[in-house]
């Protein structure tokens, strides 16, 4: 659990930096073994430390393994949902601009990290922020959640994937056992009327069986129970070997999504009403830039899109070789990410657009958010497009990849944390590494097994708004503030200083010392003026749902608090003494230089605009 370090125990201590070196998980010099000397740590060379945990093969592996866990189903449905809800491209306006002053610096702080100490969120951030440690806990308890329900979107995606390949695709009319027939329009009836699309009815009577509330589980779905099995098998497929597994998955899953999305826009594009939905999309309402409500939108679209706090990205960074080039990746990961947005926009509003002139409807009857988008609507419009046997199974295909990139890094931050803690006890138990990561697959599926009852949907929409929504956004402004203000500016440039031989720029200074916190708390502070509980369509949650959902939310969040408190009570002296000693960092900063002489390479221009000379 929280790493324990009091002043007064230094056995704990010893024990603790045995450990550490045993599990192979050592950072480059990052270590404290004698407890005399609070900032006297060990100080291995680089060589040594990048042979005690393992790498990726290749700078192109981390990279594709970043964008792969950035982009994922929330680009696809919750971008374009946003863009034309908050102003069509005047919305492109304030999202951009977050890009640059939230979502790079605050990726590039964690790579630095993760890249840094070579170690997962908790033990990174026992060192940057020991007062804070519980931040780095609460990011594994928060992905370990995500991660028990976000596999439930892959099963549909399979579910939709096997029902594509039939010579009539099911969901196209009202003649089936599952249809309310009486209510039922094979297209799209608009929000005039008491009407429901075929397409609505096949998710709602076909998918899901759905009960009329929480309160009803209905039992099993037991064909979605087989498909989630089957998806939390190919997870653990992909992960089993770690970094080394995962790198080589990556270069199919996180590149074949853009074959797909530029072969729907090429094919979309030239479909009837196609123009009218990208005008939709892109015509800008400039009056809606003066809406603080859009900027906040923006804000968090970026942080949610990149997946900053999940603990993921320093995850995946702490496999990195202590030198390599953090600041390029940053601005590949967050330039791909965002064009892939944008891209997305395009593809779902020629073909939404395309849909309303089919159905003579306007665009806004028809565009919704969420995962109704991708297993309500663009399914209907699937099923009208020329030569839909091919582009119904490529859809969901693509689905399936882009949400698999994200599961792979969910799931990882748990392993990391547990081999980073625990490993030679458990591997004296389990004998191998593989053995772990199948143990964290098999307890998140059999987790997941309540989302995947007839009332399912019900508990996947609790989880996914107290979880994704709620917690998230404390836990993102107790990371901030425990790197860039209590940590300190100073250090985080010291650190990309030893990795990358130059410091950052004043345009990472200034975001992570006054801008970055401040979006954060515009952002925290927002959520909870305009928070509104949990529902599903019309549905409203009974309050003992809306406890329990709370009751999610603090799961995560409780660690912060309960962290602060146990390293203020294990330290000595009055309290300002152990305050002060609690927001001391252990990391070793006074490390020699590891970068080699002939790494001292020229950046690019594109870099050069974000780094300064030493």
């Amino acid at each position: 659990m929280i790493g324990r370090r009091g002043a007064s125990d230094c056995d704990n201590k010893n024990r603790h930096f045995t450990l550490i070196a045993a599990t192979m998980e050592l950072g480059a010099g990052h270590s404290k073994a004698p407890c005399e000397e609070r900032k006297s740590d060990l100080k291995p060379s680089a060589a040594d430390a990048e042979a005690q945990r393992p790498t990726w093969s290749g700078r192109l592996e981390f990279i594709l393994a970043s964008v792969g866990y950035a982009v994922g189903l929330g680009n696809v449905w919750r971008f374009p949902y946003l863009c034309y809800r908050s102003g069509g491209g005047a919305f492109i306006v304030p999202y951009l601009i977050m890009v640059l002053l939230c979502g790079i610096p605050l990726l590039f702080m964690e790579f630095a990290i993760g890249q840094y100490t070579r170690l997962g969120p908790v033990h990174a951030f026992a060192k940057i922020c020991p007062l804070l440690k519980g931040v780095g806990l609460a990011t594994v308890v928060i992905s370990f959640m995500f991660s028990t329900y976000y596999n439930v979107l892959m099963s549909w995606a399979l579910f939709y994937l096997f029902n594509s390949f039939r010579a009539t695709l099911p969901w196209t009319s009202c003649n089936n056992t599952w249809n309310d027939v009486g209510n039922c329009s094979s297209g799209f009836p608009g929000n005039a009327t008491h009407l429901q699309s075929a397409s609505q009815q096949f998710f709602d009577g076909r998918l899901l069986e759905k009960t009329s509330g929480i309160e009803e589980a209905g039992g099993l779905r037991w064909e979605l129970f087989g498909y989630l099995l089957l998806a939390w098998v190919i997870v653990y497929l992909c992960i089993f070997k770690g970094v080394k597994s995962t790198g080589k998955v990556v270069y199919f899953t996180a590149v074949f999504p853009y074959f797909i999305l530029f072969a729907l826009l090429i094919n979309n594009v030239q479909l009837p009403g196609a123009k009218n939905g990208i005008l939709y999309f892109v015509t800008p309402v400039w009056g809606r830039l003066f809406e603080v409500k859009v900027w906040v939108n923006a804000a968090a679209q970026v942080f949610n899109s990149i997946g900053i706090a999940f603990g993921s990205m320093i995850s995946m960074a702490s496999y990195n070789k202590f030198n390599n080039n953090i600041l390029r990746d940053v601005l590949i990961v967050s330039l791909t990410n965002s064009f892939t947005s944008i891209l997305a926009g395009f593809v779902i509003f020629s073909a939404v657009g395309y849909m309303a002139h089919i159905h003579n409807l306007p665009v806004e009857d028809i565009a919704t958010d969420g995962p109704g988008l991708v297993f309500v609507v663009y399914p209907e419009v699937l099923s009208t497009m020329p030569g839909f046997q091919l582009w119904a199974p490529l859809f969901f295909f693509m689905l399936l990849c882009l949400g698999l990139d994200s599961q792979f890094a969910t799931v990882e931050v748990g392993v990391t944390f547990i081999k980073d803690e625990f490993g030679p006890k458990i591997l004296r138990f389990l004998k191998r590494e593989e053995l772990i990561v199948l143990s964290v697959c098999i307890i998140c599926f059999a987790l997941g097994i309540p989302h995947v009852t007839k009332g399912g949907i019900y508990v996947f929409q609790l989880m996914d708004h107290y979880t994704a929504v709620v917690s998230l956004v404390f836990l993102a402004f107790f990371e901030v503030v425990a790197v860039c203000w209590i940590f300190g500016v100073s250090r985080v440039s010291l650190m990309v200083k030893r990795m990358l031989g130059k410091n950052p720029n004043i345009y990472f200074r200034a975001c992570w010392l006054l801008l970055c916190p401040m979006l954060v708390l515009c952002i925290l502070i927002s959520s909870v003026v305009q928070y509104t509980p949990a529902h599903y369509g019309k549905y409203t949650y009974p309050v003992w749902a809306e406890g329990l959902g709370w009751g999610i939310s603090l799961v995560s969040i409780m660690w912060i608090p309960l962290g602060a408190i146990q390293e203020v009570f294990d330290n000595k002296g009055s309290l300002l003494q152990r305050l002060k000693t609690a927001m001391t960092p252990t990391i070793d900063l006074d490390a020699v230089d590891f970068l080699p002489e002939k790494q001292n390479f020229e950046n690019p221009a594109s870099e050069r605009l974000f780094t300064s000379t030493a």
